[in-house]
């Protein structure tokens, strides 16, 4: 049985998430589990999850979950808006409330989330992406 959607296509943060993800070297969207999925060859950022609390299911579906390197991971627990995903979580993933009733502009620090997608991109993409990813970033305006 297939996942319920669980987003939808017009939602303004979604719309900036996807434009950060998609402008990654290689990078691809598909729908795994009723949510949008970034990728190359392993999927590096997800758009909504969700988590149990005191035994319930908690869903989170305006949200961006990435892969943070350790010492920011470990940084950003307790922070407001960051929570630990199920199943994602005991693999070193977090998840970020972004506020679906505030402008899409300034719902959240963009920049952050922009360079946490870069991270989770660098620690899930083959080699040869990040280079390519390093390859634009050297060049002037990259």
């Amino acid at each position: 049985m297939a996942h319920p959607k669980m987003f939808e296509d017009d939602d303004p943060l979604l719309a900036r998430v996807r434009r950060i993800a998609l402008a990654l070297p290689g990078a691809q969207e598909k729908i795994g589990h009723g949510r949008p999925t970034f990728y190359t060859t392993k999927v590096f950022a997800y758009y909504g999850g969700s988590r149990r609390v005191d035994g319930e299911w908690v869903r989170h579906d305006t949200a961006v979950l990435v892969k943070p390197d350790e010492p920011e991971r470990l940084s950003l627990l307790g922070q407001p808006g960051v929570f630990v995903p199920a199943y994602l979580g005991p693999s070193g993933w977090l998840g970020l409330d972004l506020d679906p009733d505030a402008d899409p502009d300034e719902a959240a620090d963009w920049q952050e989330i922009a360079e946490l997608i870069e991270t989770s991109f660098r620690n899930t993409a083959p080699v040869k992406r990040i280079r390519e990813l390093d390859a634009v970033q050297q060049r002037p305006g990259g």
